[in-house]
């Protein structure tokens, strides 16, 4: 049974992936990834014209055309300054989209049924990938950031996950802002906030979340990458639309990923001095 994982810190990446051909023997595979955070706040201006180029492009489930283009104008008006087009773009996402707790997984980041449907429902990989389109279609580049809790949270007990984090995948969002660098946003957070702790938009703590995941992320969070609708080496049953969850395929076909106990796997997390 091949099977493909990866571990990726902030910067840099680390990947995984094993293959058997043998279906009558069992097999398990374990991947320790040792990892440092720190809190990010602000601008990160490493970046090149390539990597800049290539956050502008459109992918399979997130073009910048059409819908999304529209939207994306709608939304901007008349603001030509980078950082103020970036923040109407959050500002927008936050007030219209929202948490649906049923949605499997973290979403699907199909953001063309989204806006045209009008269901601006979902979870962080459909809320943070429609603010990656439309940052794009506005000139803005962006890219999704999928990645997974690894620690409780000081900011909120909705935004951590630690010990058991089989099921803390979690999707971020980075803009990059002309001059100034890479730009850290969450706004899929903050909808998480509003439907788990039950409380409104627009109370006083949410309105402190807002103004806090547009420009900051709590590093209790490890990155993997920021790839969108591609094939993994070896894979027979692609492309896929992100890696976040751990991938395997066995003579039957590709297993279901969300489904960790019949997968079957785990994933847990601690601290260490």
């Amino acid at each position: 049974m091949p099977l493909t994982s990866c571990g990726r810190q902030l910067r840099g990446h680390r990947s995984s992936r094993a293959a058997w051909t043998e279906p009558s023997i069992a097999r398990e595979i374990e991947v320790i990834a040792q990892v440092a955070t720190r809190d990010r706040s602000g601008f990160y201006p490493d970046a090149s014209h390539e990597e800049l180029a290539e956050y502008l492009k459109p992918t399979a489930s997130s073009p910048n055309e059409g819908v999304v283009l529209a939207k994306a104008r709608e939304i901007v008006g008349a603001r030509t300054a980078p950082l103020d087009k970036a923040r109407a773009i959050y500002d927008w996402i936050v007030d219209n989209t929202f948490r649906r707790a049923e949605t499997r997984g973290c979403g699907l980041g199909n953001i063309v049924f989204m806006l045209e449907s009008g269901d601006l429902g979902g979870k962080c990989a459909d809320i943070n990938s429609l603010y990656v389109g439309l940052a794009r279609a506005a000139g803005l580049p962006a890219r999704d950031f999928f990645g997974i809790r690894v620690a409780d949270s000081k900011v909120s007990k909705s935004l951590g996950r630690s010990g058991d984090i089989t099921k803390a995948q979690h999707c971020r969002a980075e803009v990059y802002i002309e001059g100034k660098g890479w730009f850290p946003v969450d706004p899929a957070d903050v909808r998480k906030v509003v439907l788990e702790e039950n409380i409104p938009v627009d109370s006083d703590k949410v309105e402190a979340l807002r103004e806090r995941l547009f420009g900051n992320w709590e590093m209790n969070w490890v990155g993997f990458n920021y790839a969108r609708d591609f094939a993994l080496p070896g894979q027979q049953d692609g492309p896929i639309g992100f890696l976040m969850y751990p991938y395997a395929e066995t003579t039957h076909g590709p297993k279901d990923s969300l489904d960790a106990e019949a997968f079957s796997y785990t994933i847990t997390s601690k601290e260490i001095a």
